[in-house]
């Protein structure tokens, strides 16, 4: 079991930056894939960045990718996004969530039914 925290969301302007973290519970947070997931207002919740549980590699959507970058303190037991170039389309509720690698089945890191677990979110607004 882990419990997930994120924080470091907030109001900023268009060209912008923001860094999310996620601080998760336990002491076998490296053992765990990570993800973020946003949610707009009337939309999907999808894909953002994902990583695997040594941080060797990394997953980004095609919207995100150049702008966005997602590492891992396993140390610190937190995740980070960090958000560069913000534009008003990234505004949404962004989440945090964990895969342990003793789950079934295969990880893919763009599918929310790929992790057990989710964090509540943080806001992210981005003004124009």
């Amino acid at each position: 079991q882990v419990q997930l925290v994120e924080s470091g969301g907030g109001l900023v302007q268009a060209g912008g930056s923001l860094r999310l973290s996620c601080a998760a519970s336990g002491r076998t947070f490296s053992t765990y894939a990570m993800g973020w997931f946003r949610q707009a207002p009337g939309k999907e919740r999808e894909f953002v960045a994902a990583i695997r549980w040594s941080g060797g590699s990394t997953y980004y959507a095609d919207s995100v990718k150049g702008r966005f970058t997602i590492s891992r303190d396993n140390a610190k037991n937190t995740v980070y996004l960090e958000m560069n170039s913000l534009k008003p389309e990234d505004t949404a509720v962004y989440y945090c969530s964990a895969r342990p690698v003793y789950a079934l089945g295969f990880w893919e890191p763009s599918r929310g039914p790929s992790y057990d677990y989710w964090g509540q979110g943080t806001q992210v607004t981005v003004s124009s």
